[in-house]
């Protein structure tokens, strides 16, 4: 009879323990999975931001700079364009 007692507080007490263990690893997976998400959520607001402003500045780009601002500007937009592409593909896999 005293076996089983020990036999079932030791039961009881893995239980607990593996029940613990499981809640806080769930908890750091949730942390990690949010705090990933949050990053993500910046980096598309960071890249829909460089489309919207580049959109604008191609239209006066086009029709009001002259060549040499024009050539400068134009790399930028160009890394900027390199920079959205990656991004874009590593988003979508």
């Amino acid at each position: 009879m005293g076996d089983r007692i020990s036999h079932k507080v030791t039961s009881d007490a893995l239980i607990v323990f593996i029940r613990d263990k499981l809640a806080k690893n769930i908890l750091e997976d949730y942390e990690t999975a949010k705090r990933e998400a949050m990053d993500l959520n910046n980096l598309s607001d960071e890249l829909i931001e460089s489309f919207d402003y580049e959109r604008k500045k191609r239209s006066a780009f086009q029709y009001d700079m002259n060549t040499v601002v024009k050539r400068t500007k134009a790399g930028t937009s160009l890394e900027r364009a390199k920079q959205f592409n990656f991004q874009l593909t590593k988003l979508l896999g």
